[in-house]
């Protein structure tokens, strides 16, 4: 790896130098080879961060409200990190808005880093890399790690996967109720925003959602989380203090019930098992490339094999 030695830059990072953070999230984002390495080192340092995910359906003001959270945090002395989650470029695969628009009133404060990442075409809204990421922030020493990400759908929860809290956003006059329903946020939201409540139709998207959340609670059996739901005008930056303290909340429940040991060991199951599904494809790919793959894909035209016989040799020559 080209300059300074990874124990260096990790000791660097650790430190809280933005220089070294910025250097680590890079190496994970860009797939180097060092990935493992990196993530062998920083491990031991890990653990301590809150892990906080927002997403809501665009419009919302995500960004606004990840500001105000920001403003809020650091207001209590916390060391803040922010992964925000872009779409891709079509024509870099990079972050196609970039953290220079996003935050500006917190880019020159030392407790506060922020990184934009593209999804790179990731369905579940959230790039490989993004787990990574949280690792790197999470041993530089920040105490919350906000991950905002490109909007909630059908295909888009993936944040779950990732956080400790999930915050979902919804705002008046958007049909937002009924979008809740069909993309399945009721399962993933642990508090619920609703901003720009200074609107018209913010009571009843309150009154929606409660009536949404009792339907769901009949089911439920056992502790479980009743999600609060909160107004906030981020803009003025009313309502953001309760967020907080619902946050804090969530992450005292967590730890008393055990939940928040039950999540983060689901966490780690699922980076686990996509680490090991990206190699395995890797190698899949060096098969394609060479001939092996082709004979298969010849043997099943000329009907000597059936394609499933064939991908079980095939499994069985990537397990040899």
């Amino acid at each position: 790896m080209p300059g300074p030695d990874l124990d260096e830059l990790v000791g660097r990072a650790r430190e809280g130098q933005p220089r070294a953070v910025a250097r680590l999230i890079s190496l994970v984002e860009d797939s180097s080879p060092r990935v493992a390495d990196i993530a062998r080192a920083l491990t031991p340092y890990t653990g301590g961060a809150r892990v906080v995910g927002l997403t809501g359906p665009p419009g919302v003001g995500k960004s606004t409200s990840t500001s105000a959270l920001l403003t809020a945090l650091r207001g209590e002395g916390l060391r803040v990190g922010v992964l925000a989650i872009d779409p891709s470029s079509p024509f870099s695969g990079g972050a196609l808005l970039g953290d220079r628009i996003r935050m500006t009133e917190h880019a020159t404060d030392p407790g506060v880093f922020i990184r934009s990442m593209a999804t790179r075409g990731h369905l579940g809204g959230l790039s490989w890399a993004t787990p990574q990421a949280v690792r790197v922030l999470d041993a530089a020493g920040f105490d919350v790690v906000l991950i905002e990400t490109v909007g909630v759908g059908q295909s888009e929860v993936d944040v779950v996967k990732l956080a400790d809290t999930t915050v979902v956003l919804l705002a008046p006059g958007m049909g937002d109720g009924i979008q809740a329903a069909k993309a399945g946020v009721l399962e993933i939201a642990d508090v619920f925003v609703v901003n720009k409540a200074d609107r018209d139709g913010a009571d009843a998207t309150v009154h929606d959602l409660k009536q949404m959340i009792a339907l769901a609670r009949r089911e439920l059996r056992g502790p479980s989380w009743r999600q609060p739901i909160v107004r906030t005008v981020a803009a003025k930056g009313e309502g953001i203090d309760e967020v907080v303290s619902a946050l804090r909340t969530h992450h005292e429940w967590l730890v008393a019930h055990g939940e928040l040991d039950r999540r983060r060991a689901a966490r780690a199951r699922e980076e686990v098992a996509a680490i090991a599904l990206r190699r395995l494809h890797a190698e899949l790919a060096d098969l394609r490339d060479g001939d092996r793959l082709g004979e298969l894909a010849a043997r099943v035209v000329a009907r000597e094999l059936d394609p499933f016989a064939a991908a079980d040799q095939l499994i069985a020559e990537l397990k040899g």
